[in-house]
């Protein structure tokens, strides 16, 4: 009986020093939290950035088209410094992955359809092709300057996002100055 009450002792205190000897736990608890963490923190970077980049790109649309609305007529050299104001807003990301288009819309006062009277960038849209476009601004008669950006977002990481992500954002602005904003040379509001 007492070799067994021996070895219950015996037991019972190198159990007690298995569960009291710390000396390995800081060890396996950095093993178990640093991936988590690490995960974590770069998730974090990663969907910082590219809310950043989306606002930039909300920003970028309206540019283009409050810009384009302010003049009464626009040609080739206005829209170049059009899209190279409205990518420095894109700073300090890059501007490579950036497609942006211009298009003034003639709203059909018969169907309330808007139609394409001109556009410029990236993805020119086709004369007098159709648009749709929110029913609160089908006003028929009249013009809007409808601008286009999209981006493509590459994670830099890429360990919780593995492909891109495109953001776009579309922006509308009425002609402030005149009518319709005349693309040179033509010098009259065009309907078709």
């Amino acid at each position: 009986m007492q070799a067994i009450a021996t070895i219950r002792r015996a037991m019972c205190r190198s159990a007690y020093e298995f569960l009291a000897d710390g000396r390995g736990l800081a060890a396996t608890e950095f093993a178990v939290v640093v991936p988590l963490m690490l995960v974590m923190f770069f998730g974090t970077v990663e969907f910082s950035s590219a809310v950043a980049i989306d606002r930039k790109v909300t920003l970028m649309a309206r540019t283009l088209s409050d810009l384009t609305s302010q003049s009464t007529s626009v040609g080739d050299t206005d829209m170049t410094n059009f899209f190279a104001a409205s990518t420095g807003i894109m700073t300090p990301y890059a501007t490579s992955p950036v497609s942006a288009t211009i298009t003034e819309l003639y709203v059909d006062p018969s169907t309330l359809q808007a139609h394409v009277q001109w556009s410029k960038g990236s993805v020119p849209r086709t004369q007098k092709s159709a648009v749709t476009i929110p029913t609160t601004l089908a006003v028929g008669g009249t013009y809007l300057i409808f601008s286009e950006v999209s981006y493509i977002y590459t994670p830099s990481v890429g360990y919780a996002l593995k492909s891109a992500i495109t953001l776009s954002d579309v922006a509308y602005t009425r002609p402030r100055q005149s009518t319709c904003v005349y693309y040179s040379p033509d010098t009259a509001c065009t309907t078709y």
